[in-house]
């Protein structure tokens, strides 16, 4: 049912906890499944220096929040605007159909944190994702 990769990340899952301030902290839930992910990362240079989370949820959600905290690391504001469900997907080694949900808690999770770090530096209106940003 799950993929190798996946239970790798759920039965060692990385980079758990949070981060103290001045890292960013956000929350988001599923209200699907009632999963739900707080993200933190600390910003150096414009870049994910250190990114932790804690899940509530099943499997697949603590398995793709390990997944996304590694990607995470040395991405920019607009590398992380560009996150989409399936590359989440990918970093598992794939979902199955009921576990979906997982890939997009991680995105919303991102999304929340990209709105919470404000603008990149020298970006007037970025049109990252498709979604609307607080600052366009």
């Amino acid at each position: 049912m799950y993929s190798e990769l996946l239970l790798e990340h759920f039965r060692n899952p990385r980079n758990v906890g949070e981060l103290a301030p001045p890292a960013i902290t956000v929350e988001v839930m599923n209200p699907a499944c009632g999963d739900i992910m707080r993200l933190s990362a600390h910003f150096d240079a414009g870049v994910v220096a250190e990114a932790r989370y804690k899940t509530c949820g099943c499997a697949a959600s603590i398995a793709a929040g390990s997944a996304l905290t590694v990607w995470m690391a040395g991405k920019s504001v607009e590398e992380l605007a560009r996150l989409d469900a399936g590359a989440v997907e990918a970093a598992v080694g794939g979902l199955t159909r009921e576990s979906r949900h997982a890939a997009v808690l991680c995105v919303d999770a991102v999304r929340a944190l990209v709105r919470a770090a404000g603008p990149p530096a020298g970006i007037e209106h970025p049109g990252l994702g498709g979604w609307p940003l607080p600052w366009s």
